[in-house]
């Protein structure tokens, strides 16, 4: 990594007045009919701009092939999410997260620069690789609980806050978005205008264990985007085809068709009006962006309930 000295880093300003400019031209990796014969890197990496940075897994590694992302301010980077595999062999996520902030630093050298790492939301396949991360310096982890997730982002009036987590001149916008999970949060980025959503919302399998807390969620993202201008919405899965309405099958390792990561406010009001159809009933039920799994048994979540202890790649239910 760059030697870090004692002058004054150049300050990037993280608030213009229209978005930041951002590519999302890009095919994902999507997998192979031989997982053993797959030749995708383990982790593709796709600058949407010099200063964020959107991470697939390879759906030959693990099927749940998650999305990360890692953005970049004055002071610190966070990573939101570290992926389905903890083995550093298989998933050198560390090593990929390193490369890219020793790269920014060259062009943006810093005396000192911290890592955040984060999580969208606690399901194993989001932060199985926090242990490659245990031993780094100047980085902070966010505990796996909705108590950690509270204190860490200061919460006050969960889920109702939205409150700010600077990141040197680049100040997030976090907000409480719980159904899927307890302690998911979203995540507002002004500088580029766009909203995580983690898997509250993506072209997939929307899986809702607390009905409830699920609608409210999306109310309070819809009026949020009502006051925000957004971009794009970005999950952390893609499992929708191309075709309307049609999924992959659940743990496949190949989607040659995926419909693009990316998402719209549009599709984000269409939720509610699915919510208004499904109105409270248990099952599955399918529109065309994406497909609402309401009180589906827990089977359906095998790797998030398999036995923590379990060896890396063992997907035995707990």
């Amino acid at each position: 990594m760059t030697p870090l000295t004692s002058y004054s880093p150049i300050t990037i300003d993280f608030t213009p007045e229209a978005p930041a400019s951002g590519n999302l031209d890009v095919q994902w990796i999507h997998g192979s009919i031989s997982p053993k014969h797959n030749t995708d890197p383990d982790i593709q990496i796709h600058a949407y701009n010099e200063h964020t940075y959107i991470l697939r897994q390879n759906m030959a590694v693990h099927y749940e092939a998650p999305f990360m992302f890692l953005l970049f301010g004055n002071d610190r980077a966070i990573l939101l999410d570290t992926g389905a595999t903890r083995s550093p062999d298989f998933f050198p996520l560390r090593q990929t997260v390193d490369a890219l902030i020793e790269q920014w630093l060259d062009k943006n050298p810093r005396p000192s620069y911290s890592l955040v790492v984060a999580h969208t939301h606690l399901h194993r396949d989001h932060f199985e690789g926090d242990p490659q991360f245990d031993d780094r310096p100047n980085t902070e982890m966010v505990g796996h609980s909705l108590a950690a997730t509270r204190e860490f982002y200061k919460f006050q009036d969960w889920p109702k806050d939205v409150v700010p987590f600077d990141l040197g001149g680049r100040v997030l916008n976090v907000m409480a978005s719980p159904g899927h999970e307890d302690a998911e949060v979203s995540i507002y980025d002004p500088y580029t205008q766009l909203l995580f959503t983690g898997d509250l919302l993506y072209p997939g399998r929307l899986y809702i264990r607390d009905w409830d807390e699920f609608c409210g969620s999306i109310d309070r993202m819809i009026a949020f985007t009502d006051t925000h201008p957004v971009t794009h919405l970005l999950g952390c899965h893609v499992e929708m085809s191309i075709y309307p309405r049609l999924d992959y099958l659940i743990r496949t390792n190949y989607q040659p068709y995926e419909r693009p990561l990316q998402m719209s406010v549009k599709q984000l009001h269409s939720v509610r009006d699915a919510i208004a159809h499904v109105n409270g009933r248990p099952g599955i039920h399918v529109f065309d962006d994406y497909i609402i799994y309401n009180g589906i048994p827990d089977r359906y979540f095998s790797y998030e309930n398999m036995d923590p202890s379990a060896a890396p790649g063992d997907l035995r239910p707990a």
